[in-house]
């Protein structure tokens, strides 16, 4: 007969397979986070600058799949939940013209387009 210590093992690695630990996880430090904002309630709005950043990083997190990782960083950074501008802006803000194609349908982050067009460092070995 398996031990406890079995049981909670196959049960662990069961639920990290699936993907559904991770998720839990996630959701318990977007909770706390959340929480913990509650009593920050006054706090200084975020400068226009970690917005932007901020935007860029959700479009990637986004394009990517990573929602968990996205609720934490939306609930900790203090970003509005829903963009509060369009790509477009973005791209006229950082003057970046996308030249990336969609793929599936979904535009490719500026993120990638920003990283695309640095030139290579020679410098480096």
């Amino acid at each position: 007969m398996a031990s406890l210590e079995d049981l909670k093992n196959v049960l662990r690695e069961t639920l990290e397979q699936k993907g559904v630990l991770g998720k839990v996880k996630a959701q318990i430090r977007a909770e706390i986070f959340t929480a913990l904002d509650a009593d920050n309630a006054g706090r200084p709005a975020i400068p226009q600058e970690n917005v932007l950043i901020n935007e860029m990083i959700r479009e990637y997190l986004e394009y990517n799949k990573y929602y968990n990782t996205l609720s934490v960083m939306v609930t900790e950074s203090g970003q509005p939940v829903d963009p509060p501008f369009d790509r477009n802006y973005i791209e006229r803000k950082l003057q970046i013209s996308s030249n990336q194609p969609t793929k599936n349908g979904q535009q490719v982050p500026l993120l990638y387009e920003i990283v695309n067009g640095l030139e290579p460092n020679t410098n480096q070995k």
